[in-house]
């Protein structure tokens, strides 16, 4: 059953398979929402052949879609689609992500579901949307980060273009229609209205260049990759201790007055070269040589708490195994287990929106066999519980 939300009440018929689809209808399920996740018979989510893989089930799957319901449907098969069509009737919101057009070859684009269906949300993601020349292509996760601008700006200077190590492509997807569903579920409160969502993968990298297009439009150069500075704040980046690396971010004067007491090196406001931010940032490799230098006589462990008791931005670099460990990432509930005996030691993200009013639960729910829940659906559909 769906957790406890705001969304709680809400029914969602998730076409989507892979990422960036089941991505979004995974945030609508932590928010409350039914999602009802229709699959290709047979072999069902792509997804669900991809590593790692536990006892021969895929965590990949497992991770982005626990808690959902699977119904296996052929949209092919006259008598599926008059199942889906039920399913529509019922449903608060449908999400597809598939390349534009096919909807519509099956019978299913938005006007003519929105015309049987009045009060049903629509809410497509895919590549490059619904609109403009590049709509038809095909696109991947490394597709829309690399055309999107975000490679451009990521890895170090002088080497080969790196992708961002999570699927940002996806996800930035994932979570932009995510949003677009809850505002149309407001619009649809206020007005009666439903209406059509449309977030392309290549738009969403483009929204999240944060200062990038700013940069470009001042100064009339393309910015490149920095390695783990940031383009406009010194110090804020990654700098070397005795045993390894951590951050500091000095992102105001006071901060950075702070930092060079807690070095030991009080005359560093003083020096022209570093007495405002922005003459900091023209002498960011100084800064950083003159940094470094201090922090190499200490381990991590030596200079962290100092950075902390003297309240400067400052961290470890976690890998993974560091933050399931971590008693902040704990203490905020964000690695959680998952309620299916098949997938007992695997552990997924947790949500990130903390409300009031609504446990956030340690665990989620089971990970939906293919069509697993077709009795209980079909149930729910005769009793008109659903």
């Amino acid at each position: 059953m769906p957790i406890a939300g705001p969304l709680s009440g809400v029914v969602v018929i998730d076409l989507t398979r892979v990422l960036a689809g089941p991505y979004c209808t995974m945030v609508l399920s932590d928010l409350g929402a039914r999602v009802i996740k229709i699959e290709v018979p047979g072999g069902g989510d792509d997804s669900r052949a991809y590593g790692p893989f536990f006892d021969g089930k895929s965590g990949y799957f497992a991770a982005i879609n626990r808690g959902k319901e699977s119904l296996a449907l052929n949209l092919k098969s006259p008598d599926d689609l008059a199942l889906l069509d039920r399913l529509l009737a019922r449903g608060d919101v449908v999400v597809e992500n598939f390349r534009p057009g096919t909807m519509e070859r099956l019978g299913l684009g938005w006007d003519k579901l929105h015309a049987r269906f009045p009060r049903l949300i629509y809410a497509a993601a895919s590549g490059f949307g619904h609109s403009g020349p590049y709509s038809q292509r095909p696109a991947y996760d490394m597709v829309a980060q690399a055309m999107g601008g975000i490679m451009s700006i990521t890895g170090e200077v002088g080497r080969p273009p790196v992708r961002v190590g999570s699927s940002i492509g996806d996800l930035a997807a994932g979570l932009f229609t995510a949003i677009g569903v809850n505002a149309a579920l407001l619009h649809r409160e206020r007005t009666g209205e439903a209406i059509k969502i449309d977030v392309a993968m290549l738009d969403s990298q483009v929204a999240i260049l944060e200062n990038a297009i700013t940069r470009y439009c001042a100064t009339g150069k393309a910015p490149a990759p920095l390695g783990a500075r940031h383009p406009s704040i010194a110090p804020f980046a990654a700098f070397a201790t005795a045993d390894g690396h951590i951050i500091v971010a000095a992102g105001t004067e006071a901060l950075f007055v702070k930092l060079a007491q807690t070095l030991g090196r009080p005359e560093w406001p003083k020096d022209p070269r570093f007495a405002t931010n922005a003459a900091r940032a023209e002498h960011v490799e100084a800064l950083q040589t003159e940094i470094e230098a201090v922090l190499h006589t200490g381990t991590s462990a030596h200079w962290l708490p100092l950075l902390e008791a003297a309240g400067i931005p400052s961290g470890p670099i976690n890998d993974v195994a560091a933050l399931f460990a971590d008693p902040q990432v704990a203490a905020r509930n964000m690695v959680v287990g998952i309620d299916d005996p098949d997938f007992g030691a695997l552990k997924v993200a947790g949500n990130p929106i903390k409300m009031t009013g609504f446990d956030d639960v340690p665990q989620r729910g089971p990970v939906p066999k293919l069509d697993g829940d077709r009795a209980r659906i079909l149930a729910d559909l005769d009793s008109g519980a659903l």
